[in-house]
């Protein structure tokens, strides 16, 4: 198994930062990219950025811009920082370790207008 566990969310105003943190451990033989995922009440669990080992990023069109998001593959863990903070931001933020199908429980970000 595949434990992924998500932190840094929290309360915050439009305009401001947040930085979100994930570490995976369990039985990971190998992986090939991290990423982040968000679901806002009533909608859908939706893609927002990914990087490979190599470094390559992919970003959601939305985001693109006000965040960044980085991996340490030797410590497996992926990070985001999410700059310029939009109330539509508001969600829970999953990260991803592909190929692995596990989730972990999330963070929750809420953006006050």
């Amino acid at each position: 198994q595949v434990q992924l566990v998500e932190s840094g969310g929290g309360l915050v105003q439009a305009g401001g930062s947040l930085r979100l943190s994930c570490a995976a451990s369990g039985s990971i033989f190998s992986f090939n990219a991290m990423g982040w995922y968000r679901q806002a009440p009533g909608k859908q669990r939706e893609f927002v950025a990914s990087i490979t080992v190599g470094g390559s990023t992919n970003y959601l069109d939305s985001v693109k811009g006000r965040f960044t998001i980085s991996m340490d593959n030797a410590k497996n863990t992926v990070s985001l920082q999410m700059n310029s903070l939009k109330p539509e931001d508001t969600a829970v933020y999953y990260c991803k370790l592909y190929p692995y199908s596990y989730w972990g429980q999330g963070t929750q970000v809420t953006v006050s207008s």
